[in-house]
């Protein structure tokens, strides 16, 4: 029904820009909130909220944002609003009653929502998904199945048969929209799903005669889907073979996000310039020292710097100032700083750090540095077409190992590499963090993912001189993407970002989650 299955650089990959731990909890429960807050008219009265027990959700949806998240969304906050960490106080002091409960659901996706609001005696139910970035799949509204990913405009016409929903889309049929469709419910009541640029008009609504009930809800992307979108490829194998060799990987990702948004070369580039001036920000934040109660480790990259300018650390040239870079954005984000979820918060510094330490280096222009952003969004393009971003399917090789090779194939770019080179040292790079499994300390998404994300900058610059100097990756890329869907799904469920396993269950790692819990500010910088 909709465009979620065509996946967007700024949507999917490099976005959203954010504040919170975890893309996957933090900025998608906005988004979901944000939708729940269209549907109800407002901040809701009561909310009840169900986790599977065997979900991630069950066990991380306060320690890694997904309460401040939901709750900013439901009072209307946007992802990356100031306002954001102090959402579950807020919402509180507004009045709001909240109940989470944890029943076996055996729901099929680790991140699946659950969620009942109540306004003025008005009630609705959502069932979502979170599916990896801050990416959303809501299937069931108020018992209808449906499919939306937040790209459009929606408005929903609630009838009371299914002679009323023809009629109305009979009367939308000369309209232009870009999609309609009627779904039903057990108790005979139909449901009519309008996909537009723009919300239909109060004038418009009440022409359609049998239209008992309408909604409106907020497109919550920033790259919109569209009647008969279509793109020029979507795996790596379907690039053009013969002029692999001679053209950069920027010139292919410059074609699709045309065709994806719609949108012309130049404001393409503007959106990547947008989103690379966010991310020096964050560097720049996380340079100049964070503080924030609830956090594992203080501030560290001043330190590193210092050492660095000091020459008392190991020379290790631009891998030292990916390393500080890294930390710097790992600490803005654990400061609930805004940053760029790319491809997830979580793996938030791999690929920006990387990359803009390598811009640095070798002075790139701005078109060569927005260039080298798109390089890196393809190949994120080609990895949620064949796997997943979340930690929650595939353990921190989903995240990590997606911003490793995304920053390797951008580092090809900026040292004038072809696209056969970048898919090369994207391949390269995958192949060597297949298993990495998430085991967050604490339940924070600061230990081990500080030291995860510097070993993915180190990869990805391994990976990218390895290609550049011809070593042969043996596996094509949409290969080893495929592997690493299959290890995913072999992966045991306690080795995914859900606390049950791995560093997350040590004695010093569960003695640090209990004394948070008695003393939050306990370990604070």
């Amino acid at each position: 029904m909709a465009n979620g299955s065509v996946p967007s650089i700024f949507n999917d990959v490099i976005g959203p820009i954010m504040r919170g731990p975890s893309s996957s909890h933090s900025a998608a429960s906005v988004r979901l909130g944000l939708l729940l807050h269209d549907l109800c008219g407002g901040r809701p009265d009561r909310v009840d909220i169900q986790y599977d027990v065997m979900g991630s959700l069950a066990t991380t949806h306060e320690s890694q944002g997904t309460d401040m998240g939901l709750y900013g969304g439901l009072l209307g906050f946007s992802p990356a609003d100031a306002r954001i960490p102090d959402a579950p106080q807020l919402i509180a002091e507004a009045g709001t009653v909240i109940e989470i409960t944890k029943p076996t659901l055996h729901d099929a996706h680790p991140n699946t929502y659950r969620i009942q609001v109540e306004r003025q005696g008005d009630k609705h139910e959502m069932v979502a998904l979170s599916t990896g970035g801050g990416m959303i799949h809501v299937t069931h509204l108020d018992g209808w199945g449906l499919d939306l990913f937040g790209d459009y405009e929606v408005t929903l016409l609630e009838t009371g048969d299914a002679a009323s929903a023809d009629d109305v889309t009979a009367a939308l049929s000369q309209q232009d929209l870009d999609g309609v469709q009627t779904v039903s419910r057990a108790d005979g009541r139909h449901l009519v799903i309008v996909l537009a640029q723009h919300h239909l008009t109060v004038e418009t609504i009440e022409a359609l005669r049998g239209v008992e009930q309408a909604h409106r809800l907020r497109s919550v992307l920033p790259v919109r889907s569209r009647r008969a979108l279509t793109v020029p490829f979507e795996h790596a194998s379907e690039l053009p073979a013969d002029l692999l060799n001679d053209r950069p990987l920027s010139d292919f990702a410059l074609e699709y996000e045309m065709a994806r948004g719609g949108i012309d070369a130049e404001a393409v580039h503007a959106n990547a310039a947008e989103i690379l001036s966010v991310m020096r920000r964050g560097v720049e934040t996380g340079l100049a020292g964070t503080q924030y109660e609830d956090r594992l480790l203080g501030w560290q990259s001043g330190r590193f710097v210092e050492m660095q300018k000091a020459s008392t650390l190991l020379d290790g040239g631009l891998l030292n100032d990916m390393i500080a870079y890294v930390t710097a954005l790992m600490e803005a984000k654990s400061a609930m700083e805004v940053i760029v979820a790319a491809p997830t918060a979580g793996a938030c510094a791999t690929f920006p750090g990387a990359l803009l330490a390598t811009i640095d280096s070798v002075d790139a222009s701005p078109e060569a540095a927005e260039r080298a952003l798109l390089a890196g969004g393809l190949i994120g393009v080609f990895v949620t077409n064949r796997s997943s971003f979340a930690a929650e399917v595939g353990g921190c090789q989903a995240e990590t190992g997606a911003g490793s090779a995304m920053a390797a194939a951008a580092l090809v770019e900026l040292a004038g590499g072809s696209a056969a080179q970048s898919l090369s040292a994207a391949s390269q790079s995958i192949q060597n963090v297949l298993g990495l499994i998430c085991d967050p300390v604490a339940n924070r998404v600061e230990a081990p993912c500080l030291g995860r994300n510097v070993s993915g900058a180190a990869n990805a610059l391994s990976c990218a001189n390895m290609a550049l100097a011809g070593y042969d990756h043996l596996i094509p890329f949409d290969e080893v993407l495929d592997a690493h869907r299959s290890v995913s799904e072999l992966m045991a469920r306690e080795l995914r970002c859900t606390g049950l396993g791995g560093l997350a269950v040590t004695p010093t790692a569960q003695r640090i989650e209990l004394s948070l819990k008695r003393a939050p500010n306990a370990l604070s910088t």
